[in-house]
């Protein structure tokens, strides 16, 4: 076995043996296991007994995302995406302009230049998809109306983090060199 493969072995070990251990407890005290996965996480990352490269970790969770909307596309029927298009474009487009928009105004009166005010509103008006749509599936309720609405907003912040990410450096102060 090569050091890489040892490394990704033991932090792949970690991981489950942190999940094993802290999903259950979790789940006896009445909480998520969401909550068991994020005790895990601080378990062995930098703030509890740092068993994991972060390179590794990221790597990691990009797998798990990918893999769960991967999951959830699987279990999506492409006429049902289809008839969900006005919540996709209408409640995602509100929640992402109202929300981004009362953050911005925070950050604004708060003394952010607005340009800073408004990637951080945006920012923070984002929602993590997987951790949503975990807690909608524990529960039973993603094809429920009101998670099938979620599910839209999710979508459409989905969509609209590419446009975003492509402002930040259009609204990003310009370097002035080394006076300042």
């Amino acid at each position: 076995m090569h050091g890489d493969d040892h490394t990704l072995f033991l932090a792949g070990l970690a991981f489950l043996l942190a999940a094993v251990v802290s999903v259950p407890i979790a789940k006896r005290l009445g909480l998520s296991p969401v909550v068991g996965y994020l005790i895990a996480g601080i378990t062995i990352g930098p703030a509890g007994f740092n068993l994991a490269d972060p390179n590794v970790v990221i790597a990691v969770a990009e797998l798990g995302v990918v893999l769960l909307l991967f999951l959830i596309g699987m279990e999506l029927q492409p006429s049902r995406l289809l008839s969900m298009g006005r919540y996709i474009f209408g409640l995602g487009t509100a929640q992402l302009l109202v929300t981004g928009l009362l953050i911005t105004f925070v950050g604004w009166s708060f003394g952010l230049r607005p340009s800073g005010a408004f990637i951080a509103g945006m920012a923070l008006a984002m929602s993590a998809t997987s951790i949503a749509l975990q807690i909608l599936t524990e529960r039973n309720e993603f094809n429920s109306g009101y998670g099938q609405r979620a599910f839209s907003i999710l979508l459409f912040q989905d969509i609209a983090i590419v446009p975003l990410l492509a402002l930040v450096p259009l609204l990003a102060p310009a370097a002035t060199g080394p006076e300042g």
